[in-house]
């Protein structure tokens, strides 16, 4: 269940080996910021609660069991850090942001054509999944989009295997209604 190069770093870091941490957030630091921002909704308090809970996880490193994933652990300390910060601060919220650009030269139309598509649905689908609750936003995150199972969510969340699984079933019927909303005010057509 352990990742082994995750089990190799953990164990250089908690040998003093502080630059060692370094791979740890290369490699979970995208994630982090996903699962704060699904809390915070706000990225700029994501990006500081993430940063704040890579910090706590690397002072808490020793108290980390290998009996669950280094993710899930790790995890655990973002979407709680994020709650206790928006608890703390009752911070506003704010849809993300994101900048699409393309090549303008001839032989980049094609190729730039279908990566704005990519990033339009990729917006698309961001916006929705940012239209939802709170809690359901995340679970569809770590659910879907990291791939965490749902008794690593619950580790990560503390809510129970049934409450999740009903959760992520009325998260997927509002995503696809807020979808099918949005495709079709954008293409102006009824399914």
């Amino acid at each position: 269940m352990v990742d082994t190069e995750d089990s190799i770093y953990i164990e250089r870091i908690i040998n003093g080996d502080n630059n060692a941490y370094a791979f740890l957030v290369n490699k979970y630091g995208k994630m982090a910021y996903t699962v704060a921002l699904r809390v915070m909704r706000n990225k700029e308090d994501a990006e500081d609660t993430a940063q704040e809970s890579f910090i706590k996880a690397f002072q808490k490193i020793r108290s980390f069991k290998n009996n669950s994933k280094f993710s899930t652990w790790l995890y655990t300390i973002v979407y709680r850090t994020a709650v206790y910060n928006l608890r703390k601060n009752k911070i506003t919220t704010q849809q993300i942001d994101d900048d699409i650009t393309g090549s303008h030269t001839i032989e980049g139309i094609n190729a730039s054509e279908l990566e704005l598509n990519d990033k339009l649905l990729s917006k698309t689908v961001k916006e929705a999944i940012d239209k939802l609750p709170r809690t359901e936003s995340l679970l569809i995150t770590l659910f879907y989009i990291n791939g965490n199972s749902v008794a690593e969510i619950r580790k990560i969340t503390d809510l129970t295997e049934s409450n999740i699984k009903v959760q992520l079933y009325r998260a997927r019927k509002k995503l696809k209604k807020i979808l099918k909303t949005t495709i079709n005010h954008q293409l102006n057509i009824e399914f």
